[in-house]
């Protein structure tokens, strides 16, 4: 199922450099209360326009204060207790019927949400190769949010996740932090309307990785040893990234999977009279992981509370590309485990693998199912589609701030009735903030180099 998110198109002759496009994330706890689309803390991506060159390093600065009026905070409060009373329904229950086309305020202040904890990732992960904490998380878990702008989001962190691709053709890749496992305060849990277990992986960022990616082949996931259901098929790389262990590695032991495992049902035990969600959320390479976890609590049932019910699995996925085929979707489908898919239409990375052997050709004619249909890779659940930039801006199609800036832009129609011009308003908007000049180029680079590799160039 795919809906298209009809987006402003970009004005030609305007275009905004990498580091003048980022700015200080918003709190969670502003996205999950505002009704309307919230206010862009990145630069509006669906506008190309020049602004003047600002560097500004903000990782250990303070916000200025922001004055909230009467008629603000009520409506903060009013979407808030909103959010509780229909948390299940974005979280995806009914697959978001209705509330995708067009996209509700809700849903979209919930996916804003998320990916600023996945875009934390990435700002927290240490690629400096001089330093102690080299590929490591740049901060310790009690301050890793704050540290990256975020100490308003409502989590408290619990766990770091490593991981260590297994690449035959190569020497051990030591392990590298990946992502990390939170779980709502009780001030946000009163918000959310359920106590939230998250966890947010990053994309791909180091060589191995990306080797990783490009393995390309499907093998049987065979997570459940009682029921190995050798139909069920991911691919290689991704399986690699999420079952390898490194013993050698000083922060944890285990694979990403055990890891995972391990703490997510802790932490349902833990909140076991309360209601509970697990939400997992990811970016590229990230968002397969998030799927591979989410298929795996559902296929040991270990997404069960303390009186039997089922915790519902939610994955927000953006720039996701292909993890299985078609026997790993339905099982997904079977299991209840919602995936909402946040694509960029001219991302070549949500394209792949399965560039000719996919969902669309599996079936000839609607009807007759082809003999390599069981090879075929498919997507999972419900997609988001969003349209901005070209591809031969290998650094915005696949960027996350790009995919969210773009959530957080007002519609035409919403500019118009404001009786504002949307470039105008998108200039301004670039001129007000402040941006971190060598994290904008580092992403940039990391992003050319993944689609070079997926692209095999």
């Amino acid at each position: 199922m795919a809906v298209h998110l009809p987006m402003p198109q970009p004005s030609p002759g305007l275009c905004a450099k990498p580091h003048q496009q980022r700015g200080i994330a918003t709190t969670t706890a502003a996205a999950v209360a505002a009704v309307a689309a919230p206010p862009s803390t990145f630069a509006p991506q669906t506008t190309r326009l020049s602004a003047p060159s600002i560097a500004v390093n903000v990782r250990h600065t303070m916000p200025p204060p922001v004055i909230v009026s009467p008629e603000t905070r009520a409506k903060k409060k009013k979407s808030s207790e909103a959010l509780a009373t229909m948390w299940r329904e974005i979280q995806g229950c009914h697959d978001w019927a209705g509330l995708v086309e067009p996209l509700h305020p809700l849903l979209r202040a919930e996916i804003v949400r998320y990916g600023e904890l996945v875009v934390a990732t990435y700002k927290a992960f240490d690629l400096d190769a001089g330093s102690k904490r080299y590929l490591n998380c740049k901060y310790g878990k009690g301050r890793m949010l704050e540290a990256v702008g975020m100490s308003g989001a409502g989590y408290d962190v619990t766990r770091y996740i490593y991981a260590a691709p297994d690449i035959a053709a190569g020497p051990p890749c030591p392990s590298r932090w990946i992502g990390y496992v939170a779980v709502a305060s009780d001030d946000a849990a009163r918000r959310l309307g359920r106590r939230d277990i998250v966890v947010s992986f990053r994309g791909t960022v180091t060589g191995s990785e990306w080797v990783a990616n490009m393995m390309s082949s499907l093998e049987p996931a065979r997570f459940d040893p009682a029921d190995a259901r050798p139909d069920v098929k991911v691919e290689s790389g991704f399986l690699s990234v999420y079952t390898s262990d490194d013993a050698t590695c000083r922060f944890t032991c285990g694979s990403c999977r055990n890891q995972l495992l391990s703490e997510v049902t802790r932490l349902i035990n833990k909140y076991k009279h309360e209601e509970i969600s697990i939400t997992l959320a990811g970016h590229s390479m990230g968002s397969s992981l998030a799927l591979l976890l989410g298929y795996d609590l559902a296929e040991l049932g270990l997404n069960r509370d303390g009186h039997g019910n089922t915790v519902p699995i939610t994955v927000y996925s953006f720039a996701g590309p292909r993890v299985g085929n078609t026997g790993f979707k339905n099982r997904c489908d079977e299991l209840g485990v919602k995936v909402l898919r946040v694509v960029n239409v001219n991302d070549p990375i949500t394209k792949m693998p399965g560039i000719f052997l996919n969902e669309n050709s599996r079936v000839l004619g609607g009807r007759l199912e082809l003999p390599w249909s069981c090879a075929c890779y498919t997507h999972v659940g419900v997609e988001l589609a969003l349209d901005f930039f070209k591809a031969r801006d290998p650094a915005c199609v696949h960027d996350l701030e790009a995919y969210l800036g773009l959530l957080k832009c007002p519609t035409i129609e919403k500019v118009k009735k404001d009786g504002e011009d949307l470039i105008s308003k998108a200039k301004k908007f670039v001129l007000r903030q402040n941006f971190d000049t060598a994290w904008r180029w580092q992403m940039a680079a990391i992003q050319v180099g993944e689609l070079v590799q997926y692209m095999g160039m």
